[in-house]
C-alpha cells in the first residue's frame, strides 16, 4: 500500500479525470470539501466507507484507489464476454498459463487484429 500522500494523488487525478472540483466530489460523496482536500492532500486517509463509494464513483478497484495496482478494472469486467463462448476472465487465466514467448506472439497477433479491424472501418 502507498502512503497517504500517494492515495491522494490518485484521488486527485481521478478528480480531475472527471472534470470535478473538490466541492463538487464532496457533493457527491456527501461529505465537506475539506474532506476532499484532506484526502488529497495526505493528511489523513478516507474510512472504509469512503473508499468503497469512491471507488464506485470512479469505477475503479479499491486496490486502485489505495495504490495497490495499476488497474483500475473492476472484477466485474471479468465476467462480461469477449466471444460467444469465452468471458474475459476464461481469456485471462489461459495467457496467465502461458511462457513468455507464447505470450508475446499472442500479443502480436492481437495487435494485428486490432491494425487490421481499424483498416476495415476506414
Amino acid at each position: 500500500m502507498r502512503d497517504k500522500k500517494e492515495v491522494g494523488k490518485i484521488i486527485a487525478e481521478l478528480r480531475r479525470e472527471k472534470g470535478l472540483r473538490q466541492k463538487d466530489l464532496s457533493k457527491i460523496l456527501n461529505m465537506s470539501p475539506s474532506n476532499i482536500s484532506n484526502y488529497e492532500s495526505g493528511a489523513y486517509w478516507p474510512d472504509m466507507n469512503t473508499i468503497c463509494k469512491m471507488a464506485d464513483y470512479f469505477n475503479v478497484t479499491t486496490d486502485y484507489l489505495l495504490g495497490r495496482t495499476s488497474y483500475r478494472c473492476p472484477p466485474e469486467i471479468l465476467d462480461q464476454y469477449a466471444a460467444s463462448d469465452y468471458a474475459i476472465h476464461n481469456i485471462v487465466n489461459t495467457l496467465l498459463y502461458l511462457d513468455s514467448g507464447s505470450l508475446d506472439a499472442v500479443i502480436k497477433y492481437v495487435n494485428y487484429l486490432k491494425t487490421q479491424n481499424l483498416q476495415k472501418t476506414k
